[in-house]
């Protein structure tokens, strides 16, 4: 394939496609074919054979003699869980045989089209007031999203991770907005100048060197509050009204970028009094959970400090991996990944499977760690890492209680975790050492 970037056309086979042309990719044997060909939705519940051969591979998994924990508890094997932002994914993610949801990523929501404008007026606010006010806009479509996944997964575990990305994100790209200004300035063009002027000028303020270890995940609840105040009393609105219909709730709670347990000390008690402020005005209560995601190597190494609050841990293993390895993924990947695998420098990419010496181990010490402070702490992994095999190999071997991925990728993941539940079976995990 030959690729000319002036032109922006791509050549192979002698074949011409132009920028902006359709092609369509067989996802199964790689073949690329020119044009948008018709689709249709593979269904699973049709595949009477394999559902009867992954119902084998849960029953394996679910036995309670399978692995033997460091402190001598039996526990079963792992289970699989999906990452799911929308009920509708979460139904399609209960089909593939998800038992519960790993991760719900909120902000997704925010970028909805309607509820787009309102982010921003949220983020331009100038008072907590103000911040406040747009905020009580979003909380009716916030608790409708969280109400449709608990009913999707009724009687499953659903962990919703609160706002993690930083805030630029949801606002209009600052060198096409700096364009129109300068193009209505030369045009002379008035109406609406000033607006755009003082959007631009908050873009900029907005601006940071390294926004990805900058103002996001629980810096930015505690900065900002009122953002993740809003989101827990969807999230237990949404909860209490599903008891109140016969829905059986799990909510988990999950607050993300912990680098320090002093962190949570300050964000989760207020939160926590969200959620028992709501069970009290619905007059309704249901067991639920507040947890982390470790995607910090400080976190890591204090996990039994932070697990002093924390009552469950999920391993976000894609920032994991950047931080501990010091790679930007997307330029690692465009750079430099492919003739590191090549050369054997990395035996593999690093964000496609875990890497158990370093990543991994500092998986294998925070669960360990987390265990002694907290013995039923549960764990689990939601990056692209939970459903790859290998890396789900890794999570067994160290104890954790589930693996989330992908709903397309949940029939891979049971049948992986099914043939480590046999592959260790009887065997005690081993210990940090």
């Amino acid at each position: 394939m030959k690729i000319d970037l002036e032109k922006r056309v791509m050549e192979a086979d002698g074949k011409i496609v132009k920028e902006g042309e359709w092609i369509s990719v067989d996802g199964t044997t790689g073949k690329v074919f020119i044009g948008k060909i018709p689709t249709v939705e593979a269904r699973i519940e049709e595949q009477t054979d394999l559902l009867t051969v992954l119902g084998w591979a849960d029953d394996i998994a679910a036995r309670k003699d399978i692995r033997t924990l460091p402190d001598g508890r039996k526990a079963p094997g792992v289970q699989v869980w999906a990452n799911s932002d929308y009920p509708k994914d979460a139904q399609r993610a209960r089909s593939y045989g998800a038992k519960g949801i790993g991760l719900c990523r909120t902000e997704h929501m925010f970028f909805e089209t309607e509820r787009l404008p309102i982010v921003q007026k949220m983020i331009l606010a100038d008072s907590s007031a103000e911040r406040t006010k747009q905020l009580n806009l979003l909380l009716p479509t916030q608790r409708k999203d969280f109400d449709g996944l608990f009913e999707a997964m009724n009687g499953y575990p659903v962990i919703i991770r609160l706002i993690d990305p930083p805030l630029h994100e949801f606002m209009p790209d600052e060198e096409k907005l700096f364009e129109e200004v300068v193009s209505m300035r030369v045009k002379g063009e008035t109406k609406g100048l000033k607006e755009k002027e003082d959007l631009l000028a908050a873009i900029k303020g907005l601006h940071e060197s390294n926004p990805m270890m900058g103002l996001r995940g629980v810096r930015l609840s505690i900065q900002m509050p009122e953002i993740v105040e809003m989101q827990v009393r969807a999230i237990f609105e949404a909860a209490a009204d599903c008891t109140l219909r016969g829905i059986v709730v799990h909510p988990e709670v999950m607050i993300p970028l912990t680098g320090t347990v002093k962190e949570l000390e300050w964000i989760q008690p207020r939160l926590e009094r969200i959620a028992a402020a709501v069970m009290s005005e619905k007059k309704v209560q249901f067991t639920y959970k507040f947890g982390t995601m470790i995607e910090i190597p400080r976190a890591a190494v204090t996990a039994g400090e932070i697990a002093k609050l924390a009552q469950f841990f999920s391993f976000g293993t894609n920032d994991l991996t950047q931080m501990t390895f010091g790679y930007s993924r997307d330029d690692a990947e465009r750079n430099f990944l492919v003739t590191y695998v090549a050369e054997g420098i990395l035996p593999k990419n690093p964000f496609q499977t875990l890497d158990r010496e370093g990543v991994g181990k500092l998986m294998q010490m925070a669960i360990n760690d987390g265990r002694k402070t907290r013995p039923d702490l549960e764990v689990g992994i939601c990056g692209e890492h939970g459903g790859d095999p290998e890396s789900i190999e890794w999570c067994h071997m160290i104890g954790n209680n589930y693996v989330s991925c992908s709903h397309f990728r949940v029939p891979i993941a049971r049948l992986a975790a099914a043939h480590y539940a046999l592959k260790y079976a009887g065997k005690k995990l081993a210990e940090d050492k």
